[in-house]
């Protein structure tokens, strides 16, 4: 793909409405990167890993000292918490605890309470397209994430951990709750862009390894 293929994707980006976004594997499509940074988009780049299929994760309980983590069906009040902590985790990213709590996460809520996106992802989970999982205290989640499964394959997305409990193994147990519906749904391959390198040494502890680069172009911040 040259400079001008990367520009015509980002104007039919902006008709959709769409963000201006390229996600890739380094290692297949090598040349891609700098395309994509010449068109003037900066890249950011994630170990792509996936779930060894003969691994034995730890169970969803052992990952977390003080917290389980469980799948949330649509109809669960903790939904819409679960949705908006991954918006303030990757807002501040990375594992160190940070200043948003409890009170940055209800603003969110509401402001994200008429947008319609919890609307949408309690479709997606009617459908069977989209698996929420929390680590819910006091009926608020403190981490959330989801897998999406198509047929015998998921990804899991979006495992973020509210900034000020982070360190608490919140993270990696609802990560565990994911792998362990996603085989309950007789998911084969199950595979993760962690956010650095930090963040894959925590999934290597669920069985998860590196197998790739992945590799996100969008507009540099």
């Amino acid at each position: 793909m040259s400079v001008a293929d990367v520009a015509r994707v980002r104007v039919r980006q902006r008709e959709l409405e769409i963000p201006e976004s390229f996600e890739w594997v380094a290692e297949t499509t090598p040349a891609l990167r700098a395309a994509v940074e010449e068109s003037g988009l900066a890249v950011h780049e994630h170990p792509l890993m996936v779930l060894d299929p003969g691994s034995s994760a730890p169970a969803v309980d052992e990952m977390s000292e003080d917290l389980s983590a469980r799948t949330l069906d649509p109809d669960n009040p903790a939904l819409p918490s679960a949705l908006a902590v991954p918006h303030l985790a990757f807002a501040e990213p990375g594992t160190r605890i940070g200043s948003a709590g409890a009170a940055e996460l209800a603003e969110t809520v509401r402001d994200r309470s008429g947008d319609g996106s919890v609307n949408r992802v309690v479709a997606r989970i009617r459908a069977g397209l989209t698996v929420v999982a929390a680590a819910v205290e006091d009926g608020t989640a403190l981490c959330a994430g989801r897998h999406q499964p198509v047929g015998t394959v998921s990804e899991i997305v979006g495992v973020g951990t509210l900034p000020t409990p982070r360190r608490r193994g919140l993270g990696l147990a609802v990560t565990a709750a994911l792998v362990a519906d996603a085989r309950s749904r007789g998911v084969e391959t199950v595979f993760l862009s962690a956010g650095d390198e930090d963040v894959a040494r925590l999934y290597a502890r669920l069985g998860l390894r590196r197998i790739a680069t992945a590799l996100i172009g969008g507009p540099a911040e």
